[in-house]
């Protein structure tokens, strides 16, 4: 297995994360899912120039970005968003996309269950088809209740990756599993035939090794199904605003760079962004705590 790392918890440029990371000894990056905002063959070159490679992206569902949506043209928007995710993760030769069906937030339904279920097939083939066809392979990602009431749960994401087509996977996360799943470890068993992607975080969201996640046994039960491919690190520190903060130099109080989605996402799930030298700390604790299992 292989270690990745997101790059849309900290404002800073690519190039900062990249340099940072292959540093730390990571393989990989799985990019924000912001096609508008990379140069495919710049990127691209900078991951090359750093030995790594991309492994991936992330679909960031905000605004009104929802394959859910009551509305028929706010459906083929974000259809249109998705297929824009791949292609950018196809340009630079990375190999999967997780996808969150649901505007992340949003947990008031637009429809009734077999609508909304009908809708997301729906768009979700709209989606594979595209990406079968230039080799890019798609998890759909479930995450836990108080992001989206759709797909919470692997069994959830299984249910519609069967209904989607036979190559379409599942990406799990431990995070939302440590909330979600009566057994982390059985959900990750039953995910083996599509499980094509694997968010890692802590309990608490913090790094892998800051938390009550058992790391070893993680690792054991991925092997256990023959998963051999990348475990992407993707922790969104929570941030103490309170005296009692442990990390007092956890908060950046002028961040630079931020998209308007990208500062939303970070308000909605940890408060604020953070500064260089937590980021770098939580970036270091990961790695040293994945790469000895490995």
């Amino acid at each position: 297995m292989e270690i990745s790392i997101h790059n849309w918890m900290r404002a800073e440029s690519v190039e900062t994360t990249i340099k940072r990371i292959a540093g730390l000894g990571y393989d990989k990056l799985e990019i924000q899912g912001s096609p508008e905002a990379y140069d495919t063959k710049k990127v691209s070159k900078l991951l090359k120039d750093h030995g790594l490679t991309c492994w991936g992206s992330v679909t960031l569902m905000l605004e009104d970005r929802n394959l859910l949506a009551k509305d028929k043209a706010q459906r083929a928007k974000s259809v249109q968003y998705i297929k824009d995710v791949v292609t950018m993760v196809k340009e630079l030769d990375g190999q999967m996309v997780s996808v969150v069906p649901g505007t992340v937030g949003k947990i008031i339904p637009d429809g009734r269950p077999d609508e909304e279920w009908d809708w997301a097939v729906e768009g979700m083939k709209q989606v594979y088809e595209y990406a079968e066809s230039v080799g890019i392979l798609i998890g759909i990602e479930p995450i836990n209740r108080f992001e989206t009431y759709f797909i919470n749960r692997g069994d959830q994401a299984l249910a519609l990756a069967e209904a989607v087509g036979p190559k379409c996977g599942v990406c799990l996360d431990t995070f939302h599993m440590n909330i979600e799943e009566d057994n982390t470890y059985d959900a990750i068993r039953r995910a083996k035939d599509r499980l094509v992607g694997f968010h890692v975080a802590d309990s608490n969201r913090m790094a892998p090794g800051m938390g009550t996640i058992n790391w070893p046994k993680i690792i054991e039960t991925l092997r256990e199904i023959e998963y051999d491919q990348v475990l992407s690190v993707e922790f969104c520190s929570p941030l103490d605003r309170t005296p009692a903060n442990p990390y007092p130099n956890s908060i950046d109080l002028e961040p630079e760079g931020l998209s308007p989605e990208q500062k939303k996402f970070l308000e909605d799930h940890g408060s604020s962004s953070v500064t260089e030298e937590f980021y770098s700390m939580l970036t270091r604790k990961s790695i040293e705590t994945l790469r000895p299992l490995l």
